[in-house]
């Protein structure tokens, strides 16, 4: 007979996000962000091979990355428009964890079952700050899929790629629900 966490379920069924930009302070401690960064690590990991590693960026460090969003954007291109936003994710926030796919060299374990598991440690980060009633939002961005940015904001190696930022904070508006899909469009039911 299973033993049900109908608070939990509840939660999860309820889940919502918090726009980035509506985060302020304070944001967590260390004490704080200490149990939600190890409750992100509770994550399915074939082959117990840990293929993903978490920066924690504080103000100046966010501000760093700002500065580097410039020149990446003129080097690839990018609209005006496109590098302010982008900057804008940093320059606003207070508080971000860069969760990092970090893939292990392995004969058993395709590097895409390691990528899902460094998605499931952003995932699973994001979770427990809403749960401990954080307002939290995981951002990427064109900035974070370029791997000169990748390397000198974050020192990534070759194999290392940004999964995503997760952005913390205080809560200061509450978000409107928004559209979900419809189970009936989405899930199949095969019985053999």
């Amino acid at each position: 007979m299973p033993d049900p966490n109908p608070a939990a379920l509840n939660f999860l069924q309820k889940r919502r996000s918090r726009p980035a930009k509506t985060l302020g302070l304070p944001v967590p401690d260390r004490a704080a962000l200490a149990p939600l960064l190890e409750a992100a690590l509770r994550v399915p990991d074939h082959g117990k091979l840990e293929p993903w590693r978490l920066i924690v960026l504080e103000r100046a460090a966010l501000l760093r990355l700002a500065g580097l969003v410039a020149p990446t954007g003129a080097r690839l291109g990018r609209r005006p428009e496109e590098i302010t936003k982008q900057e804008a994710q940093f320059t606003e926030a207070h508080l971000a964890v860069a969760v990092i796919a970090a893939p292990k060299p392995s004969d058993k374990i395709p590097l895409i079952e390691q990528t899902y598991s460094a998605g499931c440690v952003a995932y699973g980060l994001l979770c427990a700050a809403l749960a401990a009633g954080w307002g939290a939002n995981w951002l990427s961005g064109w900035a974070s899929h370029d791997r000169g940015f990748a390397e000198a904001a974050l020192g990534l190696a070759p194999r290392e790629r940004i999964v995503g930022f997760i952005h913390l904070g205080t809560e200061t508006a509450a978000p409107s629900e928004r559209p979900r899909p419809d189970p009936e469009t989405v899930i199949a039911w095969v019985s053999a």
